[in-house]
């Protein structure tokens, strides 16, 4: 079978291929190659200016060229890569070989190949492969999709601020609040959530087979290869990584800064799923409406349907995406001894749980801009619920004392159906001041909303 969407075992690289190319040229495995590639070069010309006498500096021609592998880095260096590791069997050192290839013709890089992967071991460059991936990752295609929500979000919260709705309780009638304060509560959450994830530190280490410099030292006693690390992992691109320095390891990094990173976007995307559920219900309820689309179906047999597919497709995706991430998280941190083998083939799924991610959260943006508020929904709700003003006029009531308050509201409205009339002759006899009595004559379902206008408005 020849490879093609349509024959892809993963609809991520099938039918959804499309709408994740932003990821993933850096979470798929050309881009783990390139991230190594970029990890070996930096290493590479440090060791070049770190004073030993058997590496002198490199020249200018020779370090613009190196830059260059990693800048112009393509798929075809990738396929290269993998037609080495059919020989060795092992892709960092597949990377290695590959860059020692392109040092022919090049007697000055020739002459110092052997400091490629210097007294490196392989998790020293996959470590910071998958630190450098992941970065990218959240800051350039995680972070601005949900900021791209958080921006609608806002707007939406603002322009409803002032439009009243009934609110549900244990799915009950209860006291009414606005659509944009609702929207508020989200906003909020969402953007602690997302604060969350870009604070975490990306860490990185390179001090050897099992973190004690053990070969470093061999090579050159003296001299401070800790500090040497330190400066290639926390200098910035492209000369260094820019990565925060992790001192203390087994063979592998730790990943607790990973379980950090995915157990924050797995927050994210908890409030999702529950905005995502709570907006499928107000759909329902009639209280948004979608917008048509020309040549759209909702359904194979029911012409009058439109489905509230995005917000389903993406509480579906979010789901398994968490799923993942949350494995991750609890997997990665975990690794036999000084390391086993067990976090290798499970970080090379990091692009998988960000890609259902992603793609829900594009789901999301497309369901949001489709909703149409039903302001006559709305409005009529709240008029059949004047039930939900119990709560005030009791509450008036206790204020000035009036005996078992609460308890003749709940003979006048459980259970039963509530009229204006109702509740204005009950107030009408109530022995308290005019002025409060008048208060809540005025009162209707649709004006007892408190300050969720002024909350939703400062959001």
């Amino acid at each position: 079978m020849t490879f093609s969407t349509i024959s892809a075992l993963s609809p991520l690289d099938g039918r959804y291929a499309a709408k994740l190319a932003a990821l993933r040229p850096l979470m798929s495995e050309q881009g783990y190659m390139h991230r190594r590639v970029q990890v070996e070069v930096a290493w590479f010309i440090a060791l070049s200016d770190a004073g030993f006498q058997e590496f002198p500096p490199l020249s200018p021609g020779a370090r613009t060229y190196l830059l260059n592998l990693v800048k112009n880095f393509s798929e075809a260096d990738g396929k290269a890569i993998k037609e080495i590791e059919k020989t060795t069997n092992h892709d960092v050192k597949a990377v290695e070989y590959w860059i020692k290839s392109k040092f022919e013709a090049r007697p000055e890089l020739q002459k110092s190949s052997e400091f490629v992967h210097f007294a490196c071991t392989s998790e020293d460059i996959n470590n910071t492969s998958h630190a450098l991936q992941l970065r990218s990752a959240r800051d350039t295609v995680v972070l601005p999709a949900l900021d791209k929500l958080l921006v609608k979000l806002r707007d939406m919260a603002q322009a409803y601020a002032a439009v009243p709705m009934l609110s549900r309780t244990h799915g009950q009638t209860a006291s009414p609040t606005t659509v944009g304060k609702e929207i508020a509560n989200v906003v909020v959450r969402l953007q602690t959530a997302c604060d969350r994830i870009a604070a975490v530190k990306i860490l990185g280490k390179m001090n050897g087979a099992v973190g004690n410099y053990n070969a470093h030292l061999a090579a050159w006693p003296e001299f401070d290869w800790e500090a040497f690390a330190r400066k290639v992992v926390e200098t910035p691109e492209p000369l260094g990584l820019g990565l925060t320095f992790q001192p203390y390891s087994i063979q592998i990094e730790p990943h607790d800064y990973m379980a950090e990173v995915f157990d924050a976007i797995a927050r994210a995307n908890t409030i999702l799923i529950d905005f995502s559920r709570d907006v499928w219900g107000y759909v329902s309820l009639g209280y948004f409406k979608q917008k048509l689309k020309a040549g759209e179906i909702g359904s194979s047999t029911m012409p009058h349907k439109v489905n509230p597919i995005d917000f389903e497709n993406a509480e579906g995706n979010l789901g398994l995406a968490n799923a993942l991430l949350r494995h991750l998280s609890e997997k990665l941190p975990i690794s036999r001894w000084q390391r086993d083998l067990t976090d290798s083939t499970v970080l090379r799924n990091m692009g998988v749980a960000l890609g259902y991610a992603v793609l829900a959260y594009q789901s999301l943006a497309t369901g949001l801009g489709k909703l149409e508020l039903n302001g006559e929904k709305l409005a009529a709700d709240l008029d059949a619920s004047w039930e939900v003003l119990a709560e005030p006029i009791q509450t008036v009531m206790r204020r000035y004392g009036v005996a078992g308050a609460y308890e003749k509201l709940k003979e006048v409205t459980r259970g039963q159906t509530v009229t204006a009339d109702d509740l204005h002759q009950l107030i009408r006899s109530l022995e308290i001041p005019d002025a409060d009595k008048q208060r809540l004559l005025a009162m209707t379902p649709a004006s007892y909303t408190g300050k969720a206008t002024e909350l939703a408005k400062r959001v």
